[in-house]
């Protein structure tokens, strides 16, 4: 695979790289072991329509907890309908247990992660810089050191007018809730309308699932 000899090198010059070429490297250097996350948000409106282009066999997948908003649900299947890929599904749900923040957004969410990069050498995410200060370093590629694999961030120095002026222009399916002032989209047990992830665990000091911690 090249570049795997001298990620800091790679990493330095796809700083400079679009998103698309972020993928591209994504692809040529892991595919078939690369997998992208997907919750149905606006930024996977993006790439999964950019990694459809660039390899319509790219693998997507989504962790079903299993109190996702209906419209979730919905932007699932218009991104199917419209990208044609078929997205793997990590069932996280719980139906014999009560719902928690930490149980449901925390442990079961990290251990279907854990399965579905058990046999990847790389994942592509949607994480910007501007959505909350936890993120403002992130990279667009960085080693995974925790799971020993590569992690790619193709929209990391994206904005906000960004993300919508890609899907506008390409006239891309995005999540329904979106339109109601739901910046950052979770299950629905404990997402609210805010921007950037104001809304996520509301009233919380809770920032992050675990996902990318």
């Amino acid at each position: 695979m090249r570049g795997l000899d001298s990620p800091a090198a790679d990493a330095e010059q796809l700083e400079q790289a679009s998103a698309q070429d972020v993928l591209k490297y994504g692809v040529e250097n892991f595919h078939p072991r690369l997998t992208m996350a997907c919750s149905f948000q606006k930024e996977e409106s993006v790439l999964v329509h950019m990694l459809s282009e660039i390899e319509p066999s790219a693998r997507v997948f989504t962790i079903d907890t299993g109190v996702l908003f209906g419209e979730t649900l919905s932007a699932w299947k218009a991104f199917e309908r419209r990208f044609g890929v078929q997205v793997e599904v990590l069932d996280a749900r719980s139906p014999d247990e009560p719902w928690t923040a930490e149980r449901c957004c925390g442990a079961a969410k990290v251990d279907a992660l854990e399965r579905a990069l058990a046999d990847v050498d790389a994942w592509v995410t949607g994480i910007r810089r501007e959505q909350a200060p936890t993120r403002g370093a992130t990279p667009k590629l960085e080693r995974d050191e925790r799971r020993g694999i590569w992690k790619l961030n193709p929209l990391a120095d994206w904005t906000e007018k960004d993300v919508w002026r890609y899907i506008f222009e390409h006239d891309l399916p995005y999540h329904p809730l979106h339109d109601q002032g739901y910046a950052s989209i979770g299950c629905a047990p404990c997402t609210r309308p805010g921007g950037g992830r104001d809304g996520r665990w509301a009233g919380q000091d809770k920032t992050e699932c675990g996902i990318h911690e």
